[in-house]
């Protein structure tokens, strides 16, 4: 992070956009080549909010020059001592056993782990080897293969939708049928399932509970409604309800949804974790491949896309993304407080801005008067280098970005 030299004056006349050295000739051409071997997430801010390979996806994230706040919006209880899954899979060595679903890898192993412990681990796998075995996606087809077992059919969208319409299209009267849970009761699909005339077996192998300490998330909250985040990612519906559930607490619901469907990106690894925003109106991205790497690799094309602002002022390229500047090539990392100043003046170059105005549209990072938005507009001189002239004084009136 850069650091103001307090022996270098702010410009000299930084009311003159011509007392400022412009870039030298190809400047242009060096800047785009050097551009396009940055970290395209560089300079912006990650929120994570998954429990399970948080620290793959963060990886990843970071590999990508994105620095990653993480904040686990649930936890998974696994119930393997609980009377109620021992139930369930005793109903299901009981009787008949037509069709199993298998909704998730982790529930579906931890199901086949908990009845090894129970001592029924064998004559389940016979029992479900006997049924017709279909399975939402490729992670817990991965599952049930490596369990030694064959699934019948899997959606290509992995969505249960597509799943319970491929069922519905058959007879399902008088069937019994096994249904493993993923953390949450999935009532469209078992009241779709038993209204077809099919007997339902519920299998619960974990549940979803808020984290035990919830002041990771609710910092991540107040984070995206002060514009800390620029994109949030998701891998479950659960997780989205539970930041949901967390800002509506805080008092901050309304907020946390206007800064969704605004500056803060947020991006799922699928259409049924999307879903909860999609109803309220958020433009979540997804990939088309629902997995980490998949989401990253969307995440990397559309923040830039969205949030990267290159301007030329007083003969210098800046390119503006988050926290980072790349002037006249050059990658440069700015404070919280001194990007803002940098976001605002950019969106209209050659626009002033009054201190109060800045102090207004920089309020939330933690500008706090008109004193600390002079300073910061110092700092962010500094941070510039050469290029810090082309922040003009306008005396009287306030700070604009010179556009000649």
């Amino acid at each position: 992070m850069p650091t103001p030299s307090s022996g270098r004056p702010e410009s000299g006349d930084p009311s003159r956009a011509d007392s400022c050295s412009g870039s030298s000739p190809g400047a242009e051409a060096a800047e785009q080549s050097t551009v396009a071997e940055l970290p395209p997430l560089l300079g912006f801010t990650v929120g994570i909010t998954a429990a399970r390979r948080r620290d793959e996806l963060a990886s990843l994230l970071e590999r990508r020059g994105a620095r990653v706040v993480h904040a686990p919006a649930l936890r998974i209880v696994p119930l393997s001592d609980d009377g109620k899954l021992l139930t369930a899979t005793r109903a299901c060595l009981t009787g008949r056993l037509d069709v199993v679903i298998a909704t998730t890898a982790i529930g579906f192993r931890g199901w086949l782990e908990a009845a090894e412990g129970w001592g029924l681990g064998d004559g389940l796998r016979d029992r479900l080897a006997e049924a017709r075995l279909f399975t939402r996606g490729p992670k817990v087809t991965g599952a049930v293969r490596a369990a030694g077992l064959t699934e019948c059919w899997s959606p290509r969208s992995e969505s249960g939708a597509e799943l319970m319409a491929h069922l519905l299209g058959t007879d399902l009267a008088g069937l019994r049928i096994a249904v493993q849970l993923h953390g949450e009761p999935l009532p469209d699909m078992i009241e779709g399932l038993r209204a077809a005339g099919a007997e339902v077996v519920e299998i619960p192998v974990y549940r979803w509970e808020p984290p035990e300490d919830l002041r990771p998330v609710r910092r991540m909250v107040e984070l995206i409604v002060t514009g800390g985040l620029s994109a949030v990612t998701f891998t479950s519906a659960p997780a989205v309800l539970s930041l949901l559930r967390t800002a509506r607490e805080a008092d901050r619901l309304d907020e946390t949804l206007s800064a969704l469907r605004g500056d803060v990106l947020a991006a799922c690894v699928g259409p049924v974790c999307a879903a909860p925003l999609v109803r309220e109106g958020i433009p979540a991205v997804t990939p088309e491949r629902y997995r980490l790497g998949a989401l990253v690799r969307t995440l990397s094309d559309e923040l830039p896309r969205r949030r990267v602002r290159t301007v030329e002022a007083a003969g210098h390229v800046l390119r503006v993304q988050g926290t980072a500047v790349i002037v006249n090539g050059e990658p440069v990392m700015l404070a919280p407080k001194t990007a803002a100043v940098l976001d605002a003046l950019t969106e209209r170059p050659g626009r002033v801005l009054s201190r109060a105005e800045l102090l207004r549209r920089t309020g939330t990072a933690g500008l706090t008067d008109e004193h600390a938005v002079e300073m910061t507009v110092a700092r962010l001189r500094t941070a510039l280098g050469p290029a810090g002239c082309a922040v003009e004084t306008v005396i009287k009136r306030g700070y604009r970005l010179a556009i000649a």
